[in-house]
């Protein structure tokens, strides 16, 4: 394995993440017109992410969810989402942000405009992070190989 890459660089030019999900087969179509850059991976970062997000119109952030101890950070560099909580719905707009502690509400983007959203999402890499779904029969574990996925019964997906 080669040492990154430390230069700075133009955040488009990082190439986009190659899988488009990691949501297992019956929801990876959700993630339809989402494109991320993993730009903490491209400069060796490993205690927290960093991805450039580019949502086009009519396509969704991730499915709602919240994190048992992942803290999230969302800015707004262009484009005009919506923010889904389980608490309500909140337009968005460049140079607004959010953030969402561990164990919060559940939320995640959605783009209902006719244009193109970018945004900045940060967040910490905890080993021992789990995720739930309270819309889908969906719970998530991370691990260091990743995200590990269930039904929830426990039962693989």
């Amino acid at each position: 394995m080669t040492a990154p890459d430390h230069r700075p660089r133009v955040a488009l030019d990082v190439p986009p993440r190659v899988t488009p999900s990691n949501y297992p087969a019956p929801f990876v179509a959700r993630m339809a017109g989402r494109v991320k850059r993993q730009l903490g991976d491209a400069f060796g970062l490993t205690r927290f992410g960093v991805n450039l997000t580019i949502l086009a119109p009519g396509a969704q952030s991730a499915l709602l969810h919240r994190h048992s101890r992942q803290e999230e950070f969302v800015y707004i560099l262009s484009g005009t989402p919506t923010l889904r909580t389980d608490a309500g719905e909140f337009p968005l707009c460049p140079g607004m942000c959010v953030g969402f502690p561990a164990q919060g509400c559940a939320h995640h983007l959605v783009n209902r405009s006719g244009e193109e959203v970018q945004y900045l999402e940060m967040g910490d890499r905890d080993a021992q992070d789990r995720a739930d779904y309270p819309e889908d029969d969906l719970e998530a574990a991370f691990s260091a190989h990743g995200w590990s996925f269930t039904r929830k019964d426990g039962t693989p997906w």
